[in-house]
């Protein structure tokens, strides 16, 4: 086999078999194929587009390129969860122990987090004492007793993708679904789930911003977890304002307890009760949605999913008592208010740049070398429809700096407000089932 073959094959629009694309993929991770070629292998496919049998393969190519976690010492079904990113995203934290509440194991293994706020276990560190860094039996074994653990990425997990990754953010072709779908299922069907639930964000606040352009990924993606023998939904929900109220480390664990306690923001709530009834579903924990979502109503108006939120921080090392007292958590130095310049209704906040003015303060990396401050961060007081008064506050900054003038004006450049009323985005589009 000769990759200029493939390359042009697949330039030609033609599909590739299994062998050829295992061949690109074995070659180029262990460095017999060049980056120029990958690189023209990319473009084509790129253009060409990949068919859902060349996607199912490229993406086991890549989960069978470096290690697989073995999780079948846990008990029961293992659904994971993925969401493709946004502002003020605590779903996992949540999600977590309230599916586990149900007794669906929930293996999680998470990654430290680029851009606006760290990753989850970034989050998780803010309390104190939390481990991430258990071995594999130790992660299984508490999986079985506690049906939650969440561990940070270790050893060598789809070395392919990484390195394709690189490539394909220097030569222009991040954007082609093929690679984008193929890239996250890999990690995702590597890392041992039966079956997952995929979170597809759309908006300003999104890598996809438009909802034909999340539809096409979530079904890419959808049907290649079913391809590959994992049971696969997903649901496409908005990012064009951020989630809840909190966007920070520490701040959005406040926000998660206060969730779990049925004290938190309504369309977080909402998002979570819809994710965690697809995981509990695909579970084999409720014989439908509806039955599901019931279950999840009641472990939170019970207390079952914060007890097993408080067992989980325990069980990893964490102090528990900051489920109780969250003023354990880290502390900003100052807080300011940033206030409306006029009445009105607020008409649109755009999620990026209320992003960056939390990235800005500290509360995310521009570098994985860059340290973050867990206590930094936004809380918004005002979200989309909602009318507000001049001198109000839109959103209160928690900042360890005196000086936020730079933050002050991204978020008033992220505000409309307008002097009618305006209707936020629905918070789910779709659910994609194939």
């Amino acid at each position: 086999m000769r990759m200029i073959d493939i390359i042009e094959k697949k330039r030609d629009g033609q599909e590739l078999t299994k062998e050829e694309i295992y061949f690109v993929i074995e070659g180029y991770t262990n460095g017999d194929i060049p980056d120029y070629q990958m690189s023209a292998f990319a473009m084509a496919i790129y253009f060409q587009d990949m068919t859902s049998s060349e996607r199912v393969n490229l993406t086991m190519a890549m989960v069978e390129s470096g290690d697989q976690i073995d999780l079948s010492d846990i008990k029961g079904i293992k659904v994971d969860k993925h969401s493709t990113g946004g502002v003020g995203d605590t779903t996992t934290l949540i999600l977590a122990p309230l599916v586990a509440s149900v007794s669906v194991p929930v293996a999680k293994m998470s990654g430290r987090g680029l851009g606006h706020t760290g990753g989850t276990v970034d989050k998780l560190e803010a309390i104190e004492g939390f481990q991430v860094e258990i071995d594999g039996k130790t992660f299984n074994e508490l999986v079985n007793k506690n049906k939650l653990a969440v561990v940070g990425q270790s050893g060598n997990l789809t070395p392919a993708d990484k390195k394709l990754y690189g490539l394909r953010d220097v030569t222009a072709t991040v954007d082609a679904i093929p690679l984008i779908a193929s890239s996250i299922m890999s990690k995702k069907i590597a890392s041992g789930a039966d079956a997952i639930v995929l979170d597809v964000k759309t908006g300003s606040g999104a890598f996809m911003k438009d909802i034909e352009g999340a539809k096409e990924l979530a079904h890419a993606m959808v049907q290649i977890g079913n391809g590959a023998g994992r049971n696969t939904i997903a649901v496409i929900s908005d990012m064009s304002e951020p989630l809840g109220f909190a966007i920070g480390n520490a701040l959005e664990i406040k926000e998660a307890i206060d969730t779990l306690k049925g004290q938190g923001p309504k369309d977080l709530e909402e998002l979570c009760l819809t994710l965690g009834s697809q995981m509990v579903y695909l579970g084999g924990k409720a014989e439908t949605i509806e039955d599901a979502r019931e279950k999840l109503i009641e472990v939170m108006k019970s207390g079952k999913a914060i007890e097993t939120f408080k067992t989980f921080v325990a069980a990893q090392g964490g102090d528990d008592s900051v489920i109780d007292h969250p003023e354990k958590l880290p502390t900003a130095s100052y807080t300011f208010e940033v206030e409306a310049k006029q009445d009105g209704f607020v008409s649109e906040i755009i999620a990026n740049e209320i992003g960056i003015a939390a990235s800005v303060l500290g509360a995310g990396r521009a570098t994985k070398e860059s340290e973050i401050d867990l206590a930094v961060g936004l809380v918004l007081n005002k979200k989309v429809g909602e009318q507000v008064k001049k001198g109000e506050s839109l959103v209160t900054i928690h900042s360890n700096r005196e000086d936020v003038t730079d933050v002050v004006e991204k978020i008033y450049h992220a505000y409309g407000i307008s002097e009618q009323t305006v209707d936020a985005n629905p918070l789910v589009y779709d659910i994609i089932y194939n």
